[in-house]
């Protein structure tokens, strides 16, 4: 199903009929914020739709500002209810609530932000990876050589690989981190805690000292004009 959103921006309707003239069917417009452009490719011809973005002379889009990981596990799932009040207490689940994955029930995908500098345009470019256990899509270094340490941030804090990466490592976690912290089922306490050991004088690992808690914001209000023994009492007589 072909999605027309409503652009405040003529500028914006110009900039997608020019991608989808140039792209046709290799890439689907989804659902993004007004004046805001936003297309979905599969994993196959992200190389292909990259380059024809960078080099077509109507698009142009030759700048990679930023690449970033997402983890859709539990999308859509509400734990609170957030939008109305009510008066029988706070309550932290809300039963009858589905997880619904907006990228084809693929639960990682990779998202490309570019700027057309001879345009002035913005594109946001999205590409779902296939495999939930090993998450990976083409690197884009050949496109855009920017993308080398974006695409090391996302294998580092999401556990994405990127197929043809030349130096795909760790780039803000320590040696030796287990995990990816930036996953939805990645504890928040961590799994290990660090501190330096004066006696050894070297930083040593050891088990999480936190317990795991939940932070539930409740507020109680007690007023007394609420106390059962202040209710009006009924006149005599009626």
């Amino acid at each position: 199903m072909t999605y027309q959103p409503s652009l405040s921006s003529p500028s914006a309707h110009a900039v997608a009929a020019r991608i989808e003239a140039a792209l046709g069917e290799r890439a689907t417009r989804v659902a993004s914020l007004p004046g805001e452009l936003c297309y979905e490719v599969e994993p196959a011809r992200l190389i292909e739709v990259a380059t024809l973005l960078r080099d077509s002379a109507e698009l142009r889009f030759a700048q990679l500002m930023d690449l970033a990981g997402i983890d859709y596990l539990g999308y859509g799932t509400d734990e609170w209810k957030t939008l109305s009040a009510t008066g029988s207490g706070f309550s932290r689940g809300v039963q009858g609530c589905e997880a619904r994955l907006p990228v084809s029930g693929r639960r990682f995908a990779v998202v490309y932000n570019l700027l057309s500098i001879v345009h002035n345009a913005r594109l946001r470019l999205r590409v779902a990876c296939e495999d939930a256990e090993d998450p990976i899509v083409d690197s884009v270094i050949d496109v855009w050589p920017s993308a080398s340490w974006f695409e090391r941030e996302a294998f580092d804090l999401f556990g994405i690989l990127f197929r043809g990466h030349p130096d795909l490592r760790r780039i803000l976690t320590d040696y030796g981190f287990i995990g990816h912290p930036f996953r939805k089922d990645f504890p928040l306490i961590g799994n290990v805690e660090v501190r330096y050991d004066p006696e050894k004088q070297r930083v040593v690992y050891e088990a999480v000292s936190i317990e795991p808690r939940v932070l539930v914001p409740k507020v109680i209000r007690h007023d007394a004009r609420y106390e059962p023994t202040l209710k009006t009492a009924k006149p005599a007589g009626n």
